[in-house]
């Protein structure tokens, strides 16, 4: 237990406050490291691409935290459905229970194996409403923590756009006020919802779809269905862009076989947000997990180029080791000491980059504010 310095009427009013809501859960902390706390985030899952979940986390080996609401946007065919396929899988690597509400009823089997998911064990709830929705939602949390209190369980909900409500399905398709009261049923339910599963430690990602806004010129352009709650409650906010399309050659001819797509961290409560990655996504197989490893020791000049071929030198035995990008994964599932290596050094570097470059921009915003009177 950390030592602790607490203020004396401090842990006179905590005391008061637990006994005075003794029939609930304790709700007076310290955050001295002696207790934990329901906001500690002690769990984390992994998207699927090793850049993108040290852009949320801002830590080693991090990605979604447990316990808190992930909403991720991007127009059609961006790969949203895609990355959430992958946080389920990796749940399930991590012993965890995986479960998919699907509103699009659009979900394939095969397509879930090849990114890994074990479909046998994987939860599936197809539905309709967005109360239907959060019904479920509640009674899965519910059943779960009677019979495990401490087992990893991650919720995914594809998607918020294509969820509908009771009122719609029963009226005429001329029938305005769907959205008011689709937004309305979202915002009552997230703020149950956000409280449940932090106490509870789930992890709920939301899939939602960009929307063109109208006669918009300026800023952005786009918004998402269900209003403004899922985005206001959300820990962190994905954005998901295509970039460009994969081809190769298969049988003589161009096909294409995967895209390049960029994710902005949009809102971030566990680091720096508006941070970006550029990975690629495999029809076959979904992410490449170690593309965006090259990309980042690049920007880091971690790594020396030479026509095709990389340099890396081991900090550690002052190896030198070269390679080319086709030959990349191959490298690092061969020798995992250099795999490690590499992972440590991309770590640090995109941790201290982004503090070295905050702490010059603060520099310079005091050089401009002595320069200019108001």
């Amino acid at each position: 237990m950390a030592k602790t310095n607490r203020d004396e009427l401090s842990s006179i009013l905590a005391d008061n406050l637990n006994k005075k809501f003794k029939g609930q859960s304790k709700v007076a902390y310290f955050l001295d490291g002696s207790e934990q706390t329901p906001t500690d985030l002690t769990e984390w899952v992994s998207t699927g691409d090793d850049m993108l979940d040290l852009a949320i986390s801002n830590r080693p080996n991090g990605g979604f935290p447990v316990g808190r609401i992930v909403e991720v946007t991007g127009l059609e065919a961006s790969g949203k459905s895609l990355l959430s396929a992958h946080t389920l899988a990796n749940t399930q690597k991590k012993g965890g229970l995986a479960v998919y509400i699907d509103t699009e009823n659009a979900i394939n089997q095969e397509f879930l194996e090849a990114l890994g998911v074990d479909t046998q064990k994987l939860l599936y709830v197809p539905l309709e409403t967005v109360e239907d929705i959060f019904d479920a939602m509640d009674s899965i949390i519910e059943s779960i923590r009677k019979s495990d209190k401490d087992r990893l369980v991650t919720i995914v909900v594809d998607s918020v756009a294509a969820a509908t409500t009771k009122v719609e399905l029963s009226a005429d398709y001329d029938q305005a006020g769907y959205a008011t009261q689709k937004a309305i049923i979202i915002s009552k339910a997230m703020r149950k919802i956000t409280n449940l599963i932090g106490r509870e430690r789930i992890l709920v990602v939301f899939t939602n779809q960009l929307r063109v806004r109208m006669g918009v010129s300026f800023g952005d352009p786009y918004t998402t269905s269900g209003g403004k709650a899922l985005g206001f409650h959300a820990s962190c906010r994905l954005r998901m862009k295509q970039m460009g399309k994969l081809n190769s050659k298969v049988g003589g001819v161009d096909q294409t076989v995967g895209i390049k797509t960029r994710v902005q961290v949009i809102k971030n409560r566990m680091g720096p947000p508006l941070r970006a990655v550029d990975f690629e996504i495999y029809f076959d197989r979904g992410i490449d997990r170690y593309g965006s490893w090259l990309n980042t020791m690049k920007t880091y000049k971690l790594v020396q180029t030479s026509g095709a071929w990389y340099t890396w030198v081991d900090e550690s035995t002052g190896e030198e080791i070269k390679f080319q990008a086709k030959n990349f994964t191959k490298l690092l599932e061969d020798r995992p000491e250099v795999k490690e290596q590499m992972y440590n050094q991309i770590c640090d570097a995109y941790i201290l980059g982004y503090k070295e470059a905050s702490e010059a921009a603060n520099t310079d915003s005091t050089e401009l504010d002595d320069t200019n009177e108001i």
